[in-house]
């Protein structure tokens, strides 16, 4: 019985993480990443110039500041997590009539921390390779 519960409400999750791409307020699901992504290049950049390891693999391989850069990351995230938060609330409440918090957070995570993640350590790489070219060209 706990099983097919467990699918059930796995079904039931997957299916409206789905429904959100062709639903109402679909706009979201670009502009939020679009804001991370702003964030994370400002960001990105700054590491580049003050050459500090990709963010991403920072926080995976150094133990020591892993905490130090989740902080600085978080602070940059938050307010677009949070939003993203509330809007995805909103949406459930017009389409479900209900809220799922953990559907919100995953949505939250998916579009303001993901992106946020994936640019800012490219990012500064290329600017310090960019950096470094302007000074042995």
């Amino acid at each position: 019985m706990e099983r097919l519960a467990v699918e059930e409400m796995l079904a039931r999750l997957i299916g409206n993480l789905y429904d959100r791409v062709g639903g109402p307020m679909s706009f979201r699901l670009l502009i939020q990443p679009a804001m991370a992504a702003f964030f994370a290049v400002h960001a990105g950049m700054a590491d580049g110039r003050t050459g500090q390891p990709a963010y991403g693999w920072a926080i995976l391989t150094d133990a020591a500041h892993r905490r130090e850069r989740l902080r600085e990351g978080w602070r940059s995230v938050s307010k677009i997590f949070v939003m993203a938060a509330i809007i995805d609330a909103i949406y459930q409440v017009i389409e479900f009539r209900w809220v799922y918090p953990l559907e919100t957070l995953i949505v939250a995570f998916v579009l303001a921390c993901v992106p946020y993640i994936l640019i800012r350590g490219p990012v500064g790489r290329l600017t310090n390779a960019r950096q470094k070219m302007r000074r042995h060209p």
